[in-house]
């Protein structure tokens, strides 16, 4: 029998969600959490689920914390991240802390369901062609109070020492000069970084090295 776990914080939300898990197949057992210590004491009660359906944004820890903790505690157990928060740093650091899924809230009911079964499978679930929530929309910041380092939101080494200097203000001949490379070169790297961040300009670059506290530290 499937055994489901929902841990939002929002009761509307994880009642409408735990009313649409229901429908994925007869006899389907769905448990609910309204936070990450009550999704411990049910996980440490029932047992091991079939899927676990995370919000990030949960009272009193940071979302990519319980993500690491549940992964590291119940590692044969999938965990779906499914949040509002759906730009491309934010999606690609979910899947790199181990989640089988990331579902934005955006999607319908038919959408998570579809999403919910190809996790179920066991089949990686990530987004194709999701705008997700703009930077300089009048959103919240994700909840996430720690830094970042580049790799974890998808940048290599080289992407990373150019936005390290994008971030000090250089120009892109400053910077070819300062890595030796050419100014054809770091417009590539630029375009990478920019599509890795989900932005397409510096100045929206810039915002997302704020936001998410991007850690340059180990770059050079």
């Amino acid at each position: 029998m499937l055994k489901l776990l929902v841990v939002e914080d929002h009761a509307l939300v994880r009642e409408g969600l735990v009313r649409l898990l229901g429908q994925i197949e007869e006899g389907a057992q769905v448990f609910e959490a309204a936070d990450f210590e009550s999704a411990l004491n049910v996980l440490d009660g029932e047992g091991e689920f079939d899927l676990v359906l995370l919000d990030l944004a949960l009272p009193g820890i940071d979302g990519f914390a319980g993500l690491d903790i549940l992964r590291r505690r119940y590692p044969a157990m999938p965990v779906a991240v499914v949040s509002a928060f759906d730009d491309t740093p934010t999606v690609t650091r979910v899947m790199n802390l181990g989640a089988s899924g990331f579902i934005p809230k955006a999607f319908s009911g038919e959408a998570l369901l579809a999403a919910v079964r190809e996790i179920l499978a066991g089949n990686l679930f990530r987004p194709c062609g999701q705008v997700g929530a703009r930077l300089d929309d009048a959103k919240p910041v994700p909840p996430s109070k720690v830094s970042v380092r580049p790799d974890e939101i998808g940048l290599t080494d080289r992407q990373a020492q150019v936005l390290a200097l994008m971030v000090r203000g250089l120009s892109n001949r400053d910077i070819a000069e300062q890595l030796q490379l050419s100014e054809g070169t770091v417009k590539i790297h630029a375009t990478a970084v920019f599509k890795a961040l989900g932005v397409t300009s510096r100045t929206q670059a810039l915002v997302a090295v704020a936001r998410y506290g991007v850690d340059f530290e180990s770059v050079f």
